[in-house]
């Protein structure tokens, strides 16, 4: 093998090579591609089902932590538990060959305060055991302020797979599957990135951005495949989504492909300034891309969705939802039936949206129930629509007509084969007018003006 001593001396460098290796304190060191990555063979850190060697692992991770050295683990399986990651680790493996594999008894990886944590080219298999209550992750860190976990491989956490608490950092081209509840759960994140991961066989959650207390946190999330979300903890909508934000503001969600999720496969809940941009949505159990409750502004512009229970919700304006667009979308292949018993609206209808919003460019085809959905109740202010077509749906723009509802403009959209009404008015889930696209509208709150039946 030829080593990093052996390459510079040959580069007739042999003076600055023996004092790096004197301040590595001679410690041996791999081929030259790994930048003197620190052999954990050498130290006896061997593959194999004896998890003994844990101890002399976590020693070895401090050593080169303190030297500024990488440590790289040769291909094979290594069964460890409870190794505290030190600040300043780096770790890395080949990739798909180095297994790390959870012994059991407390946790894998931890780390808390640190200001780097590096993890890369590893399979990370926590073999479906038993996780102690101080983590909630199969790797779980906590006050990193640079993580970097990247072409890893995790798989069978017992909780969370990657739990993520007051980190800034980097996830990114990893693959992870068959956690017990999210993939990754991040609160109280700094700047963090997540990218180009595959998500998969999960059990409550793919992607989860949230915080204890609303406000700014700048997580940005793209191009993230993501599959197979379940919701084994029930509920109606809390758990089974592909991308979930929380109170989280000024999060971007963008050119992700994500598929059979048992709820959403975004859903923002008090998440200000988002926005949800040039996503592939396809199979949702229930409402595709969702923003609701206590939001202030909303971008939902480009996305793909083909069947989901609804579209896409805009609403709780009754909690602060508001301000949003939603603009050059395509929905279709809805379905009346959702994964649980609906008290309100139900299911079935493409976009909806309650207050200062404007609906354009969008393309609404086969909702069985209402194309679009303006207003719930007194809930509807400052809304537009315009430019729209909506295709196959019995009623095409569901308006309504309650008193005290704000003031709504519908112009311009194209509705064709909307056999009940192009547009009509309702009292919450009850109809009460004709079809106000040819009869006009009486309304004083309305505006409907040159939209086209067919």
């Amino acid at each position: 093998m030829v080593t990093r001593r052996f390459f510079l001396s040959g580069l007739g460098l042999g003076t600055l090579a023996g004092a790096t290796a004197a301040r590595a304190e001679r410690l041996p060191v791999v081929d030259v591609d790994l930048r003197g990555s620190i052999d954990a063979s050498a130290h006896g850190i061997r593959p194999g089902a004896d998890d003994r060697k844990s101890k002399a692992f976590a020693r070895l991770l401090r050593e080169a932590a303190a030297k500024n050295m990488p440590v790289f683990l040769p291909p094979g399986d290594y069964t460890v538990s409870n190794i505290t990651l030190p600040d300043n680790t780096r770790l890395t493996g080949v990739a798909g060959a180095t297994r790390l594999i959870y012994s059991g008894g407390g946790h894998l990886f931890a780390a808390d305060g640190a200001s780097r944590i590096a993890l890369s080219n590893l399979v990370i298999d926590g073999a479906n055991r038993w996780l102690d209550e101080t983590v909630q992750g199969l790797v779980h860190l906590a006050g990193v302020t640079d993580v970097l976990i990247e072409n890893c491989e995790i798989k069978g956490a017992g909780k969370t797979a990657i739990s993520l608490e007051r980190c800034g950092g980097r996830i990114e081209k990893n693959r992870i599957s068959g956690a017990a509840d999210h993939a990754l759960y991040a609160v109280e994140s700094r700047d963090l990135s997540v990218t180009a991961n595959h998500v998969f066989d999960c059990g409550n959650g793919g992607i989860l951005v949230h915080r204890w207390q609303k406000g700014r946190d700048g997580t940005i999330v793209t191009g993230n495949r993501i599959a197979r979300i379940s919701a084994r903890s029930g509920g109606t909508g809390q758990y089974g989504n592909g991308i979930n934000i929380f109170r989280a503001d000024d999060v971007m969600v963008s050119a992700n492909h994500i598929s059979d999720c048992a709820f959403s496969a975004i859903r923002s809940n008090a998440g200000s300034n988002v926005q949800i941009s040039g996503n592939t949505c396809l199979g949702s159990g229930e409402t595709a891309i969702y923003s609701e409750f206590g939001f202030e502004g909303a971008i939902v512009n480009g996305n793909l969705i083909d069947g989901a229970a609804n579209g896409i919700l805009i609403v709780n304006f009754n909690e602060g939802g508001r301000l949003a667009s939603v603009t050059g979308n395509v929905v279709r292949n809805l379905r009346l039936e959702g994964p649980y018993v609906h008290d309100g609206a139900g299911f079935g209808f493409g976009i909806a949206v309650e207050a200062d919003t404007v609906v354009s460019g969008n393309t609404v085809e086969n909702a069985p129930k209402w194309g679009l959905v303006l207003g719930w109740g007194p809930y509807m202010r400052g809304l537009v629509a315009t430019g729209n077509l909506v295709r196959q749906s019995p009623v095409g723009c569901a308006v309504s007509v309650v008193e005290d509802a704000g003031s709504a403009l519908i112009s311009g959209n194209i509705f064709e084969e909307t056999p009940e009404a192009a547009i009509a008015g309702y009292r919450w889930n009850e109809r009460a007018t004709g079809d106000l696209a040819r009869e006009g509208s009486t309304f004083a709150h309305l505006t409907i003006e040159r939209n086209r039946t067919g």
